[in-house]
């Protein structure tokens, strides 16, 4: 512990006393077909929930394409909509768009995903996905691993919950529509 004496100036406060702020929401999806009012929505969920930060993280194709065998518009055009969009919001320095997976070029294992965000971000960590994406990453062997350090937001109802989804029922909830 640091016991130095340090000088402040007249007024000032520091911005983690001054903030309840906490944690990360992730918004874990390729972004494809993700639009302006969802993106708005995810914005308004950090901020009503408290989060320190929004992380939009675009998965690279091929990550995608293993996931969902279907094919997705290139990584940099679906980023790129996403500077513009965070670009036009007040809120842009709590927005973060995470362009790891681009750097990489390749396919990216969740866990990989999962390690590098909780390894970048302040925790908790809150994953916000879509119910096609809760019931992918469900059906994973580390999922088990995974879902006691972090908790799911699903962003509509779930038709069909995965087992393992049911199974840890209480560490994930569905955002109301609202």
């Amino acid at each position: 512990m640091d016991r130095s004496i340090r000088k402040m100036p007249y007024g000032y406060s520091d911005e983690k006393d001054s903030s309840s702020r906490k944690g990360t929401l992730v918004y874990y999806d390729t972004f494809q077909d993700v639009s302006d009012q969802q993106l708005e929505r995810a914005a308004l969920l950090a901020r009503e929930r408290s989060f320190a930060k929004l992380v939009l993280y675009p998965l690279h194709e091929e990550t995608a394409r293993r996931m969902w065998k279907r094919p997705m518009e290139p990584y940099y055009k679906r980023e790129d909509r996403l500077f513009q969009w965070r670009r036009e919001r007040d809120d842009s320095n709590r927005i973060t768009i995470e362009n790891w997976e681009g750097k990489r070029k390749k396919y990216t294992p969740i866990e990989a995903a999962l390690r590098h965000l909780a390894e970048q971000y302040p925790q908790p960590i809150m994953l916000y996905v879509s119910p096609e994406t809760a019931n992918a990453f469900a059906s994973f062997s580390s999922f088990e691993e995974w879902i006691v350090k972090l908790r799911l937001l699903i962003s509509e109802p779930l038709p069909a919950p995965h087992p393992k989804l049911l199974t840890y029922r209480h560490r994930w909830d569905v955002q109301e529509n609202g």
